[in-house]
């Protein structure tokens, strides 16, 4: 099972929309896929795929169900987690409870090719402790200077606690490819040049009014078009992640996931 945390240095970029649609693109390219949704202020992935879930991430900590039982179906065949204030919750339980969370959550390994976790944006300590779980960090931006500005200081603040981490950058809003390859070698200078660092081109989607059109139906514009533009961006990034090499740790996500919220201020149970 790949790990991926899809992140951005602020808010506004369509880090959630990029997530579900990326999901669904490696559905549709026969990888299993469950998108949790690990947004700790904003926790509205469901929205975004158009279901409705009863029963979300904080009924699993509750004791109310199982992780199992807290899926619902999403397009394209993905699985779906609903975030509700469960990753808030998971923060602050004691660590007994936290390590029988951890317990479900290694039921997914053998029917799960990627587990991708939709994140908070920015640099806070609650979202970095998310990307430090998963194995690869999409990290979004936009030609906007300050989504520029903002990725970087995500970037920067991973590879303090997490000197290894490896982070693809998806252009989002662009309108050709050389906008976002701009806007790429201006994030990786920077990194290159001031933390010895390098980051990882995933690719870029393009500005497309009939995505906003589709968003606010709440549906997934991949699902309600794929021919459009944006569309065909979002199937060419599932390619590359699906024929990058597995650089999974042996610690596994489910180790690293214990590590990372281990290092945070849980109590003793």
């Amino acid at each position: 099972m790949m790990a991926i945390a899809v992140t951005s240095g602020k808010g506004g970029v369509g880090k959630t929309v990029l997530a579900a649609n990326l999901g669904i693109a490696l559905s549709l390219k026969g990888q299993r896929v469950v998108l949790f949704d690990a947004d700790l202020g904003l926790a509205n992935l469901d929205i975004i795929l158009g279901i409705k879930a009863e029963f979300t991430l904080e009924h699993v900590l509750d004791h109310v169900k199982d992780l199992s039982e807290v899926m619902v179906e999403g397009p394209g065949g993905t699985r779906v987690v609903a975030g509700g204030s469960g990753i808030g919750k998971l923060l602050r339980m004691s660590r007994k409870r936290f390590h029988e969370f951890l317990q479900q959550m290694s039921q997914l390994d053998s029917s799960t090719d990627f587990l991708i976790f939709d994140t908070g944006a920015g640099a806070e300590a609650k979202v970095i402790t998310v990307l430090r779980c998963a194995d690869e960090v999409v990290l979004v931006a936009t030609p906007d200077p300050a989504s520029i500005m903002d990725a970087y200081a995500t970037a920067k603040v991973l590879f303090r606690h997490k000197p290894d981490a490896f982070i693809w950058v998806v252009v989002n809003f662009v309108t050709d490819a050389a906008q976002a390859e701009k806007v790429f070698l201006l994030l990786q200078s920077s990194t290159r040049r001031f933390l010895g660092k390098g980051l990882h081109y995933c690719g870029a989607v393009r500005q497309d009014a009939q995505v906003a059109h589709w968003v606010r139906q709440r549906r997934p514009f991949l699902e309600a078009d794929p021919k459009l533009p944006a569309s065909r961006d979002v199937m060419a990034l599932a390619d590359r992640l699906i024929a990058r090499p597995s650089h999974q740790s042996l610690q596994g996500v489910v180790e690293r996931v214990r590590s990372a919220f281990d290092s945070g201020d849980h109590k003793s149970a």
